[in-house]
């Protein structure tokens, strides 16, 4: 079975940005905790961890502001769940500390399950720096697994400056356990990225796109601002949106821009990326004027939500192109 659903950038949800802001905040509580008591904050001493809902924050969401955790959605009685999970376990120990394997029982944890947005099981999700990326679902072949995890290792290292080590490197009885962390300067724009933060946290999202416009105006290339700005300004868009109107509008009229804007905007914050950028490609395709430069440009908007490094993105790109030229 070919992995299915694979992405690297995440499905956009209302907590996408929060989540990956409160595990940063922690992490960092935690190392600062650590350094004041003389000593490093310890890393996973084990590849594989077992979660449940009451400690899926402190195992998931806080490590993975520190390293992937790759998320094994099972269950006893599956099949294929039995014969997936040994090769992820394996594969756990062989990475040697580059993600941690955390898994998740969905007949104990049936919210996670639900949370997540789980079709069938087996279901293989990760999670990095606080944010869910849907990896593959079914029992996938060995090398197609090692492909998306070096994929997501990489992902994880350029793009959120989250890089794993030896699980011996520190933790119980490790030789840097005694040495304390050094602390990190703050950077010129943590008390505005944090502002940002704060403001999603309580439901602000005017707030968070404030914040991140003030980091952009002195640094118009600064990656994380870019990211959660493009994110803020697609939830307040949505925000307030009734659905079933937003669909039957651009239904009724597969020729309005409008319509088909609002409709990809709702069709992203769903996880339906193709949808909404196929969408979106048709409406250039069809109008002219006015109408097609917006959808060009709110194309080109959803693109920075999703990331340009995307093979989603990079597929749309050439449609647009197609249609332009």
């Amino acid at each position: 079975m070919q992995p299915r659903n694979m992405s690297m950038s995440g499905v956009v949800d209302l907590a996408a940005v929060k989540a990956a802001g409160e595990a940063r905040q922690k992490a960092e509580q935690a190392r600062a905790e650590a350094a004041r008591g003389g000593r490093t904050a310890a890393a996973p001493p084990v590849a594989v961890i077992d979660v449940n809902e009451a400690d899926f924050e402190r195992e998931v969401l806080q490590r993975s502001a520190q390293v992937p955790v790759v998320i094994d959605f099972w269950a006893e009685w599956c099949g294929p769940c039995r014969q997936l999970s040994p090769v992820l376990e394996r594969m756990a120990a062989e990475y040697d500390g580059r993600f941690i394997l955390a898994k998740i029982d969905v007949e104990a944890n049936q919210m996670l399950f639900q949370q997540f947005g789980v079709q069938g099981i087996p279901a293989v999700f990760a999670v990095v720096g606080g944010q869910a990326l849907p990896l593959f679902q079914g029992a996938a072949p060995e090398a197609q697994i090692r492909q998306v995890l070096d994929q997501l290792i990489q992902v994880a290292e350029e793009r959120f400056g989250i890089v794993g080590g030896p699980l011996g490197a520190a933790g119980e009885g490790g030789a840097e356990a005694e040495q304390a962390v050094p602390e990190q300067p703050a950077g010129p724009y943590d008390a505005a990225l944090a502002a940002a933060h704060q403001a999603l946290d309580a439901g602000d999202l005017g707030g968070a796109v404030q914040a991140y416009r003030n980091v952009l105006s002195d640094d118009p290339g600064h990656p994380e601002a870019k990211l959660g700005l493009a994110q803020a300004e697609l939830l307040q868009r949505v925000e307030g949106m009734d659905a079933q109107a937003v669909r039957k509008a651009a239904a009724d009229d597969p020729a309005a821009a409008d319509a088909q804007i609002a409709a990809a905007d709702l069709d992203l914050v769903g996880g339906h990326v193709e949808d909404a950028f196929g969408r979106l490609v048709e409406t250039v395709r069809r109008t002219v004027g006015d109408e097609r430069e917006r959808a060009r440009v709110r194309l080109l908007e959803l693109f920075e939500v999703i990331g340009a490094d995307d093979p989603r993105v990079t597929r749309a790109r050439t449609a647009l192109a197609r249609v332009l030229f």
